[in-house]
């Protein structure tokens, strides 16, 4: 009997072949997304961080992402969806095991080229935790419907002779050589209110959707501008030189270089009073004006 409370969330610790990286563009908030939607190749963006204390151990949840300036050069709101691949492929048959009837599952072709990046996950009990969703006809999702999957082997049909013409005759048999996968998913009994009722599980040839269920998708937004905070920093509380002689405000970084160069001058009307003050931006920089130099001067 239990007494306490007990967790089961735990950072991950996945391989990037099990991840897929989405993002898609728009100029401002109020705007429509604009272009297609783009894939990003984890392998490429995600690094996962070592542990600073356990050797040849990643630190669980904590992953590099590197945004590629290629990709992301543009002004605008990027937004990014980190989320657990998807495979989608077909049902090759919803059949039961010959040793135990009563045992109902999806069987799955490994040798389909959609799922070779599952090639690892095909040996035994290698799927338990992913999620089945299902497709229509159209390729449209089927709503808020999912199984998950609670064993999988793999498996090879087997023929039995059967008197009831109601039954089929191919039945699946485990065995670590087959080219196959049996799948049982949850739920796929009927319930005890309704024990006529089965649950659905699946078509023959249907399309269906496996994912892993390591960790839930996850969704960034990147805001891509022409200055940053440093930038407004220097603009704000850096030193700054104004050239008397000819109208130049020179502004500095953190580090007394040269970051922008001003031209400052007022406008006179026709009674050389002035009416207007006038900052604008330099096309080009007067390299000259070293700040080390200007206050040695002094």
């Amino acid at each position: 009997m239990a007494t306490g409370n007990f967790g089961i969330i735990r950072p991950v610790t996945i391989e990037l072949s099990s991840v897929e990286i989405f993002y898609t563009f728009s100029p401002s908030r109020e705007s429509i997304t604009t272009g297609s939607v783009n894939r990003l190749n984890p392998n490429d963006v995600l690094t996962p961080v070592n542990h600073p204390d356990q050797l040849n151990q990643i630190l669980g949840g904590l992953y590099s992402l590197k945004l590629p300036a290629t990709n992301f050069n543009v002004k605008g709101f990027y937004n990014i969806i980190i989320r657990p691949k998807e495979f989608v492929t077909k049902i090759v048959d919803c059949g039961v095991l010959s040793a135990i009837p009563d045992i109902k599952g999806i069987i799955l072709d490994t040798n389909r080229e959609e799922l070779s990046d599952l090639q690892n996950k095909f040996v035994d009990q290698g799927l338990v935790g992913h999620i089945i969703q299902y497709l229509e006809a159209d390729g449209s999702k089927t709503p808020n419907l999912f199984r998950v999957i609670t064993s999988s082997n793999r498996c090879e049909p087997v023929t039995e002779n059967l008197n009831s013409t109601t039954q089929k005759a191919v039945k699946y048999r485990l065995t670590s050589s087959g080219s196959l996968v049996f799948l049982t998913v949850s739920p796929s009994a009927a319930p005890s209110v309704k024990p006529n009722t089965i649950p659905i599980i699946g078509q023959v040839n249907q399309s269906i959707i496996i994912s892993n269920t390591f960790f839930d998708p996850i969704h960034l937004e990147v805001e891509i501008t022409e200055f940053d905070l440093n930038s407004i920093a220097i603009g704000l509380f850096s030193n700054q030189i104004k050239s008397l002689s000819d109208g130049q405000r020179i502004i500095y970084d953190f580090d007394n270089n040269i970051y922008q160069s001003w031209n400052e001058f007022e406008i006179l009307d026709e009674f050389n009073k002035p009416t207007f003050e006038v900052r604008e931006r330099r096309k080009t920089i007067d390299t000259s004006k070293i700040f080390s130099d200007i206050i040695a001067g002094l």
